[in-house]
């Protein structure tokens, strides 16, 4: 993805870009409200190249504090631990 992922259950919840942007894995269910929230935007790999539903890269300036950076961590591991769940069933 360009950048450092951070892995929990053998996915990947963030991926810290090189420009300090954030690509965050969440609920395709949540995709198009989270997309509302400060910075957020649909992720894309490379110019024109945009990812599926449940993929949103989200600007430094939007997460340069810990309470903007820990939303998206937490929707990120929210979805992450309901995949593992159904997973395991």
């Amino acid at each position: 993805f360009g950048g450092r992922a951070i892995m929990v259950n053998d996915k990947m919840i963030v991926s810290a870009g090189k420009a300090g942007d954030l690509l965050v894995r969440v609920d395709a269910d949540q995709h198009d409200a989270l997309l509302s929230e400060p910075g957020a935007a649909q992720a894309e790999m490379g110019a024109g190249r945009r990812m599926g539903p449940g993929w949103i890269t989200v600007s430094s300036e939007a997460i340069a504090d810990d309470e903007c950076l820990s939303f998206w961590v937490d929707a990120a591991m929210s979805y992450n631990k309901a995949v593992t769940r159904t997973n395991q069933n």
